[in-house]
């Protein structure tokens, strides 16, 4: 990298890191105010945790060479990463690493047991990321090699696999297994909706270095990916409350900021591959599936408490389809067929393998003594920010 692109990639990958603290605002804004410490913790936890096992092994078996499936530990505590270039893309893809995880705890906040999260946190970066990472980013890897043609593999970007639709049936197992809140009926109302604005603002913001920086330079497919993610993200937060307003007559803030959000996890795989045109459609998509998969799920009985599967793997799906379709020159509309057939085995492959592996590894940790998945009923009745924390939010002490 010239000097330029390497302060770019500085910039873009402190930009990525804001994006976890901002999640942690959004999420934080739509729980119940006695656990939102507990909310914005799991975020903010992932930081820690996720950088060490980063620089120990993950980066090493996402792209420390290695065969189509997994890497090695040749990199182990980043050894032998030791020019400029290397590190830089080894921090740029941390804060990647550090975010996938936290997404999937909008899933079970409310009621999940946080020692256990600690572990989970060790575990999934390891088993599923790592090793999805390596098959997508990796030219090793056999979805980046392709499996039906001879024009490359899959096109993800900046990770609507390796990131949104693999957080987004993690969040599918672990909402089933974990189980539905108690007292909980069909929702609750967020108890800070400026926390939910703030938290969708910081995401946008920080979104530019996700998709921007992916291209790894300061140059042309930087400044494309910075306006597409913009357009994108605009158009589904019009849809979301051009919908609202049709269902509801009203525009909602909380609905606004879901759109949005809907609308970059939707551009995150397509970003460096579209223009303006392809992101306007897949803005248009992203609002119309992501709103009526969040309508379809208040209608059943999983408690997926934040909809994380409904926005970020459906928003992922959505994405990582159009990018076949939508892709200058090689998508379904250029007449190509190979890009999309890809995408198609892409979405399918991360689809299972996260599922599978994330329900083993829950199912391990349920049956742990000392570990478990649920916190007892009388800690979530209390708030799981007295019971984990022994903190509170919101203190009423008097004071003039």
């Amino acid at each position: 990298m010239d000097s330029g692109s390497i302060a770019w990639m500085l910039i873009a990958s402190a930009l990525v890191l804001l994006m976890t603290p901002g999640l942690a605002f959004f999420y934080g804004g739509l729980v119940r105010g006695k656990n939102v410490i507990s909310t914005i913790m799991y975020s903010f936890i992932s930081i820690g945790i996720v950088s060490i096992v980063w620089v120990l092994w993950g980066y090493s078996l996402a792209f420390g060479g290695g065969g189509a499936f997994i890497g090695t530990f040749d990199n182990f505590a980043l050894s032998g990463v030791d020019d400029a270039d290397g590190q830089m893309f080894a921090v740029f893809q941390m804060m990647f690493a550090i975010i996938t995880p936290a997404l999937i705890t909008g899933a079970f906040c409310e009621r999940f047991n946080f020692k256990t999260y600690m572990v989970f946190l060790v575990l999934w970066v390891t088993l599923v990321y790592a090793p999805i990472c390596h098959w997508v980013w990796h030219e090793n890897g056999w979805l980046f090699q392709g499996v039906i043609g001879t024009e490359g593999g899959a096109l993800d970007f900046a990770g609507g696999t390796v990131v949104h639709i693999n957080a987004g049936m993690a969040a599918i197992a672990a909402a089933a297994l974990v189980g539905r809140r108690r007292n909980v009926d069909r929702g609750i109302e967020p108890h800070n909706v400026p926390y939910v604005i703030l938290g969708a603002s910081i995401l946008w913001f920080g979104w530019f270095g996700f998709n921007a920086g992916s291209g790894l330079a300061a140059n042309g497919t930087a400044v494309t990916a910075f306006l597409v993610t913009n357009t994108c993200a605009a158009v589904a937060m019009m849809v979301w409350v051009i919908l609202g307003m049709i269902h509801g007559g009203k525009v909602n803030g909380v609905g606004a900021a879901s759109g949005a959000v809907a609308g970059l996890v939707t551009i995150t795989p397509a970003a460096g591959f579209v223009g303006v045109g392809g992101a306007l459609a897949l803005g248009v998509l992203s609002g119309v599936f992501t709103f009526y998969a969040v309508q379809l799920r208040n209608k059943t009985s999983l408690d997926d408490a934040l909809d994380v599967f409904a926005i970020h793997g459906i928003g992922g799906i959505v994405g990582a389809v159009g990018t076949g379709i939508f892709a200058t020159s090689v998508g379904l509309i250029y007449g190509k067929t190979d890009a999309f057939i890809e995408n198609i085995i892409a979405v399918l492959a991360t689809m299972i393998y996260s599922l599978v592996v994330s329900l083993l590894i829950l199912k391990i940790l349920d049956v742990i003594p000392g570990l478990g998945l649920r916190s007892s009923e009388s800690d979530e009745d209390n708030g799981l920010d007295i019971s984990d924390h022994g903190e509170r939010a919101y203190v009423a002490d008097g004071a003039d």
